[in-house]
């Protein structure tokens, strides 16, 4: 029989880990971190939510493989990216008397495994980490790569690191316990992998995106699997985004992080919906600067709206936006270079590519256009 696992690998040399995807992972977690650990010792970080879920399932795991460990509860919430809760948790971890042998577990979404992630990297000037995704953003996204960090009052990620974990478990069971807002802002990142270079896929995601969100188990793991096998390919060709290859995984974010800033992190605007809306603008922006096809842009927006994610501004009816301000959010973009914003723009499905020539004018215009829509 076919094992319901599948292991893929970030080939980063020395420093290269396994992703693993699949049920069950959760459970029989220690049997699967025990062989990357250095010392049987490990700090399972994680929010107030996810603790209520699945604490009790991964000690229990950890437990059974005799790895000794400690849990530190953080609240839930972007918010929890901050320079406030890095020093806490840092603190709680000196006072724990962390040594470099020890590992931290990141077991949560974005927010967990970035913070986890950067308290890792600086901790002790390092210590190894495992990252435990619970959403499907964070499984197809942001536990893949070693990008760790918080944000700033300057913009999103601004302060962090490259820190790649040991080991990544994508228990593709524990995203059952996700509100569908939660799965459909993962699902965002999904179809991103589609639009930068496998129009293949851009296409099976139309058909069957939404027996993966519903929770079909063949759909939901080939969507996840898949989105992996891009993300580790990328970074295994660009890890720290020198090349400029890493910055196609960042479409729709330049738009979409700006109107995380200007909403202030908070519960108004997920990250995966911002992200989608910053799709649907990129692909604007490529057919406006005649790039790409009207249809292929047409194509990006029906599906996200069709399962059911926000494309424009409209899914925030009650705020006033202002060009301006989120220009000036894309300043300060960590992508700017020379004083330009770096967009990844289409020149079709399946054909991103990154330039730092796009007319401020043009931005505006569009911005303009899409708030008065």
């Amino acid at each position: 029989m076919v094992s319901e696992i599948e292991r893929l690998r970030v080939e980063l040399g020395a420093r290269g880990y396994d992703i693993l995807v699949g049920p069950g992972l959760l459970a029989t977690a220690g049997k699967h971190i025990a062989p990357v650990l250095r010392h049987e010792r490990v700090f399972i970080i994680t929010d107030e939510t996810v603790a209520r879920l699945h604490l009790e399932a991964l000690e229990r795991a950890l437990r059974e493989a005799g790895i000794a460990y400690e849990a530190l509860v953080l609240p839930a919430g972007e918010q929890a990216k901050s320079f406030e809760h890095l020093e806490r948790l840092t603190d709680k971890l000196l006072a724990f008397r962390i040594e470099r042998r020890d590992a931290l577990i990141a077991l949560g979404g974005g927010v967990i495994g970035d913070l986890a992630g950067f308290a890792a990297a600086i901790t002790l000037r390092g210590v190894d980490f495992v990252q435990i995704p619970t959403t499907l953003l964070a499984q197809v996204d942001s536990s893949v790569g070693g990008k760790t960090g918080i944000n700033s009052a300057h913009g999103k990620n601004l302060i962090g690191a490259f820190h790649q974990p040991r080991l990544v478990l994508a228990d593709t069971e524990v995203l059952d316990t996700l509100p569908r807002r939660e799965l459909l802002a993962g699902y965002a990142e999904v179809v991103k992998y589609g639009c930068i270079d496998d129009a293949e896929f851009f296409s099976w995601l139309e058909t069957r995106g939404l027996d993966a969100i519903e929770g079909d188990p063949a759909a939901r793991r080939h969507a996840i699997v898949t989105s992996c096998r891009r993300k580790a390919a990328v970074v295994a060709r660009d890890e720290t985004e020198s090349s400029g290859a890493r910055a196609l995984l960042n479409l729709g974010h330049t738009f979409g992080h700006a109107l995380e800033a200007e909403c202030k992190y908070g519960g108004e605007l997920l990250h995966g919906e911002a992200v989608a809306i910053g799709m649907v603008m990129a692909a604007d922006l490529s057919v406006e600067l005649g790039l790409c096809p009207s249809e292929d842009a047409a194509r990006i927006r029906n599906h996200l709206a069709a399962v059911g994610l926000p494309t424009g501004f409209e899914h925030m009816p009650g705020r006033v936006w202002s060009p301006a301000r989120l220009l000036d959010h894309m300043s300060r973009d960590k992508k700017v270079q020379d004083g330009r914003v770096t967009f990844v723009l289409l020149r079709g499905i399946g054909q991103a590519f990154v330039s730092h020539e796009v007319d401020p004018a043009a931005v505006e215009a569009l911005l303009t256009n899409a708030i008065a829509a």
